[in-house]
C-alpha cells in the first residue's frame, strides 16, 4: 500500500477545527473546501448526505430478545473464532476508555467487551449488540466506512456525520472469509475522543488478522476432513471425472481425469469451456442451490458431502461419456508401474544435505530385496520414496500395491490385505476378491502407516512374510507369494513395541533397513524449487499455464513451519491456483494463516544492514517515536498515551527494531 494511501487511514485530531468547519460548511451546501478532510471522509458524507439524519445521537437498535438470538446463532462460526480475542479485550483495554466491538458484514453489533468504565456513554449512543452501525444507519463512522469501503480507517471525532456521535474516536476494518475473500464483519476500537491513538487501528488489524486466522485453521481441518472423505473417489474413479467442491463452492481437487472429461462435454453439450478452477457451485446455509447449478451439469452428479451431520462440500461426478455414472467407490488393485528409464530418484527436488543423503541411501536400498521401513513425519513423500524404491529395483516392471493401514476398519484392512473366498461372509463378492498381498505377487507391497495396524492382525501378516503363503479369508489352502515389502510410519515403532501396541517379532521382520526422511522445515532451502515443482505438475491436472511465485509469496512459504509437510505445501498452492489470476500467485491467493506472516517474512536486508518495514509498521514505529518524544522518553507514560502494557510497548520496541532511536530520545 503506498504510503499517501496509507495517510488516508489514520485521523489526524490537530486538523479537527478545520474539519468541523468544512462539516457546517457541507451541511450548509457548500464545498467543504479544506485540504485536512480525507477524501475517504468527503466520499462518506456525500454517500450519507440526504440519507442520513445528521441530528442522529444513537444507533437504531436492529435486534433484540428472539431476533438478537437468531442473528447471534446465524453468526456463530463468527462468534466463536472471535471468543478468545473478545474476552481478552476485558484485559487489555482495561484502564485505556476503549472498548472492542464485533459486527456482522451489515454492520450490526454482535459483541462489546472492554474498559467498563466507558459503559455509561456507550449505552448513550446504543454501542450495544444488536444495534446497527452501517453507514446508512448512523451514517460516516468506522464500522459502517470500514465495511463500505472494505478497508481499514479511522474516524475522528468531527469527521463523524452524526452532530451527536462527533465526541467519539473509532478505527475499525474488515473481517473476511478465508475462503473466498467475502467480508464477514468488522473489528472495531471505539473510546471518546480524549482516548484517540493511532496504535487502535492496528489493534483492530491486528485483532481482525487473528480472528481470520481462526476461521482459516477451522476452513483447513474442514477442508482436511472433506479430502479425507473423498480420497478414495478421488483415486478409484476410473474413466469418470471427479472435483470436490468445499463449502464455499470452490473446486479444492481434481483427478487426473476430470480436465479431460470436461473438455469432452464442452464439445458435446456445447458449455463454455470452463476451467476446473473457475467452477463455482451455488450454495446457501450450507446447500446447493439447485437453479443456479450450471446447465451443462446434471444436478444427479452432485453429491453433497456432510460429516457428523456438518455440510463439508460435495463431489462432482463427471461420467465418461462412453460410461455410466459410478457412485460407488471401487476397491481395484493399483495397476503395475512400468519404470521409466531413467533413475527415478532423479525426479526428486532438493538439495539440503539430509534430504540427499536420503536419496543416496535409498538408490542403494532399492538395489535389494530387503525390506525397507521409511520413518518420519506426515506428508514428507514417504509414498513417493516406495514408489522410487520400486521402480529402481529389479522387481520394477512388476506390480506396486500400496494400502494404507489406517484407512480402514480391522475387519475392511483384513479383507483388503488376504482377500476372500466367494461366500466367506455376508455380502462377500462373487467370486471372491484378490488381496493386496496376493495382487503384489512377482512386485513391491506397500504398507503406509504400519503403525496403525491393529495388534491382533500383525502375526496373520508376520506369518505371510516368514513362510510366502497366503490364505484368504474362507479358504484353506495357502497361496504362494513372493513380494518385496516397504512399510511406512510416522510413529516411534520401538517405543510402540515397548508400550505392547506392536509386535517386537514383525518389528524387526519389516525393519531390516530403515530410512528417515527429514521434514520440510528442516529442508527450508528447498521450498522455492520443491514449490515450483509441485506448481507444474499441478497446473498440469488442471490443463493451465504455470504461474509466477512472487518473491514475497516465496518469502511466506519459507517462513511457514510447515506442520503437514510436503502435502501440506501441495495443498496450499494447489489451493493458491485455483484462486488466482492464472498468471501469478500473490499473497491475496495464499490462506490467511500463511499470509499472517507476511510482517514477518518482510523483514529481509535491503543490503545495507538495516531492517525493511511494512508501510503498516513503518506508521506504527512513527506513531511510537511521536509519543515517546511527546513524553520526553517515559516509557510508562507513553505506553498509557498509546493505551497499551508498557510490556506490550517493550515487545514493540524489539520487533519494531527501535531501541536505538528510543535511546537516542532519551539522551
Amino acid at each position: 500500500m503506498p504510503y499517501s494511501t496509507l495517510r488516508q487511514r489514520f485521523s489526524y485530531p490537530e486538523n479537527d477545527c478545520q474539519i468541523m468547519s468544512s462539516w457546517e460548511r457541507f451541511m450548509a451546501g457548500q464545498d467543504p473546501g479544506t485540504d485536512a478532510l480525507r477524501r475517504l471522509i468527503d466520499d462518506s458524507w456525500k454517500r450519507c448526505h440526504g440519507e442520513v439524519d445528521p441530528r442522529r445521537g444513537c444507533a437504531p437498535q436492529h435486534a433484540d430478545g428472539d431476533a438478537l438470538h437468531d442473528l447471534l446463532a446465524g453468526n456463530e462460526e463468527l462468534m466463536t473464532a472471535s471468543a478468545k480475542i473478545m474476552a481478552s479485550a476485558r484485559d487489555f483495554l482495561f484502564e485505556t476508555r476503549t472498548v472492542m466491538v464485533l459486527t456482522d458484514a451489515s454492520g450490526v453489533v454482535l459483541r462489546v467487551e472492554g474498559d467498563h468504565m466507558l459503559q455509561d456513554p456507550a449505552e448513550q449512543i446504543h454501542l450495544r449488540a444488536g444495534a446497527n452501525w452501517s453507514e446508512l444507519a448512523c451514517g460516516t463512522n468506522a464500522i459502517g466506512t470500514a465495511l463500505e469501503i472494505g478497508q481499514p480507517i479511522q474516524i475522528h471525532s468531527a469527521e463523524h456525520y452524526c452532530s451527536e456521535i462527533k465526541r467519539w474516536s473509532c478505527s475499525a476494518t474488515v473481517i473476511r472469509d478465508p475462503a473466498c475473500g467475502a467480508i464477514l464483519g468488522a473489528i472495531d476500537i471505539s473510546g471518546l475522543n480524549d482516548s484517540y491513538s493511532r496504535h487502535s487501528l492496528a489493534l483492530a488489524i491486528t485483532a481482525a488478522g487473528r480472528i481470520e486466522n481462526r476461521l482459516a485453521q477451522r476452513e483447513t481441518k474442514l477442508r482436511y476432513q472433506l479430502l479425507d472423505h473423498c480420497l478414495e473417489r478421488l483415486n478409484t474413479a476410473d474413466r469418470d471425472g471427479v472435483i470436490i467442491f468445499d463449502r464455499s463452492g470452490r473446486a479444492i481437487r481434481a483427478n487426473d481425469r476430470a480436465a479431460t472429461v470436461m473438455t469432452e462435454m464442452a464439445k458435446e453439450r456445447a458449455h463454455d469451456g470452463a476451467r476446473i478452477r473457475d467452477l463455482i457451485l451455488p450454495w446457501k446455509k450450507g446447500r446447493i442451490v439447485p437453479e443456479n447449478v450450471p446447465d451443462w451439469i446434471d444436478r444427479d452428479w452432485i453429491e453433497p458431502v456432510k460429516i457428523d451431520g456438518e455440510a463439508l462440500g460435495a463431489v462432482l461426478v463427471l461420467p465418461d461419456r462412453n460410461a455410466a455414472v459410478r457412485r460407488a467407490a471401487l476397491h481395484s488393485v493399483p495397476r503395475a508401474v512400468t519404470p521409466d528409464a531413467a533413475d527415478p530418484f532423479d525426479r526428486f527436488v532438493g538439495e539440503a544435505p539430509a534430504y540427499r543423503e536420503a536419496v543416496r541411501r535409498a538408490r542403494l536400498l532399492a538395489r535389494s530385496p530387503a525390506p525397507v521401513l521409511l520413518l518420519g513425519e506426515t506428508g514428507v513423500g514417504k509414498d513417493v520414496f516406495a514408489q522410487a524404491l520400486h521402480e529402481a529395483g529389479p522387481r520394477g516392471a512388476r506390480p506396486f500395491v500400496a494400502i494404507n493401514c489406517g484407512g480402514f476398519s480391522r475387519e475392511l484392512l483384513t479383507s483388503e490385505l488376504f482377500g476372500y473366498a466367494e461366500g466367506a461372509f455376508t455380502g462377500a463378492r462373487r467370486g471372491g476378491m484378490v488381496g493386496k498381498i496376493e495382487a503384489a505377487n512377482g512386485g513391491t507391497l506397500f504398507l503406509d502407516e504400519i503403525g496403525e495396524m491393529p495388534l491382533d492382525l500383525q502375526p496373520h501378516l508376520l506369518r505371510v512374510l516368514e513362510t510366502g503363503e497366503v490364505y484368504r479369508i474362507g479358504e484353506n489352502q495357502p497361496r504362494k507369494v513372493a513380494l518385496r515389502l516397504i512399510a511406512a510410519t510416522n510413529r516411534n515403532l520401538k517405543a510402540e513395541v515397548q508400550e505392547g501396541r506392536f509386535r517386537a517379532d514383525l518389528f524387526y521382520r519389516i525393519a531390516v533397513t530403515t530410512l528417515e526422511l527429514p521434514s520440510l522445515r528442516d529442508r527450508a532451502l528447498d521450498i522455492p524449487a520443491l514449490a515450483r515443482s509441485l506448481l507444474d505438475r499441478i497446473a498440469v491436472r488442471y490443463e493451465c499455464p504455470v504461474p509466477e511465485i512472487g518473491a514475497d509469496v516465496l518469502a511466506i512459504l519459507r517462513s511457514h513451519n510447515w506442520p503437514g509437510n510436503i502435502r501440506e505445501l501441495r495443498n496450499v498452492l494447489e489451493a493458491a491456483l485455483l484462486e488466482s489470476d492464472g498468471v501469478r500467485l500473490n499473497l491475496a491467493d495464499l490462506p490467511p494463516d500463511l499470509t499472517c506472516l507476511a510482517p514477518l517474512a518482510s523483514l529481509v536486508s535491503d543490503g545495507s544492514g538495516s531492517v525493511a518495514f511494512s508501510p503498516l509498521e513503518h506508521a506504527e514505529r512513527d506513531t511510537i517515536l511521536t509519543a515517546v518524544r511527546r513524553h520526553g522518553g517515559n516509557l510508562t507514560t507513553a505506553a498509557r498515551d498509546l493505551g497499551i502494557a508498557k510490556s506490550t510497548l517493550y515487545a514493540r520496541l524489539e520487533r519494531l527494531d527501535l531501541k536505538n532511536e528510543i535511546a537516542r530520545v532519551r539522551g
